[in-house]
């Protein structure tokens, strides 16, 4: 009879205790970027929607030093979600470029979001009109050790040129913009939402071309780097730019811990697929988000959860 009892004790217990689970708040961190960023701001945006549209749910986002770091902060269990750089987050999981040495393996997609553009201007009288006219220019390729270095490396190697082939330097936007302007660059390389801040102030001061990424060479550069995809800079985007320009483009990418539960990443990925109008009203770039893109431009591995929404879409 004691025995019974016990047994009947332990059996309450235990449902009092997944009840519980069932009902528990959940308690995540969003890593973004830094508060004058896109990814901040934007990260907010969509921890609102899980907050509001999942019971229980309490996702904080938090700002960080971006990419590199939002992906440090997963492996080590500091946080759970991220935005990240789809390329950024193949360095980390093959342990290449940024990351050699440092392979990353609790990192997952749930899926990208939206296009971040590799834009390369030159200046008007340049006579650059291809990539492969850079050899012996003067050509800014970013901050050291930053993507956009690896973005102008990667470009560059499809149309057959290294950086020993051009007059390297590595420059913020604001100061390769400013370079073009003042007679000290030829070109530059700069990876980032359309329009560019920097860019816009270029155009309407010393003017610029842009130059096209395209044919062939876009194709290799796409077929050997699965984070990159081919995108169009729409004529006007630019003061003196009329025609459209071909150009590769990368994404921002909402990276999840592996350790997360298929349930849970699955209810999340959901919910903020379902409710893409609230994203699009709170963010302008969440009007550039859809379902059907965020299975395009993917290098790492769908999580589990991830993968079963998109594969109810027929997209995966």
């Amino acid at each position: 009879m004691k025995k019974i009892v016990k047994l009947s004790a332990l059996l309450i217990c235990a449902g009092l205790l997944l009840s519980g689970c069932s009902n528990a708040k959940k308690d995540y961190i969003l890593a973004t970027g830094g508060t004058g960023g896109t990814y901040y701001p934007f990260g907010g945006a969509i921890a609102n929607i899980w907050n509001t549209k999942i019971e229980n749910m309490n996702v904080t986002a938090q700002a960080t030093g971006a990419s590199a770091e939002n992906l440090r902060l997963i492996n080590k269990g500091e946080a759970e979600y991220a935005i990240v750089q789809n390329d950024v987050m193949d360095y980390a999981y093959n342990g290449t470029d940024l990351f050699e040495g440092e392979k990353l393996e609790n990192i997952m997609t749930i899926g990208t979001l939206y296009p971040e553009v590799v834009q390369i201007a030159v200046s008007k009288d340049s006579g650059i009109k291809s990539v492969a006219d850079f050899k012996g220019k003067r050509i800014s390729v970013g901050d050291a050790g930053s993507g956009v270095e690896f973005n102008a490396k990667q470009i560059m190697e499809g149309y057959g040129l290294t950086f020993d082939d051009i007059k390297k330097s590595n420059l913020s936007f604001k100061e390769s913009a400013e370079g073009i302007q003042n007679g000290t660059l030829d070109g530059c390389f700069i990876t980032a939402g359309v329009p560019n801040a920097a860019l816009q102030e270029l155009a309407f001061t010393a003017g610029l071309t842009l130059v096209p990424v395209d044919g062939e060479a876009a194709k290799k550069i796409c077929e050997k780097y699965g984070y990159y995809t081919q995108t169009i800079i729409p004529g006007g985007t630019y003061k003196g730019t009329d025609s459209d320009t071909q150009a590769l483009a990368i994404k921002a990418t909402l990276a999840v811990s592996a350790k997360l539960d298929e349930e849970i990443v699955y209810e999340m990925t959901k919910a903020l697929f379902e409710n893409l109008s609230d994203l699009a009203t709170a963010h302008a770039k969440g009007k550039e988000v859809s379902a059907h893109s965020a299975v395009t431009g993917v290098s790492v591995p769908f999580h589990p959860g991830a993968k079963r929404y998109f594969s109810e879409l027929d997209l995966n």
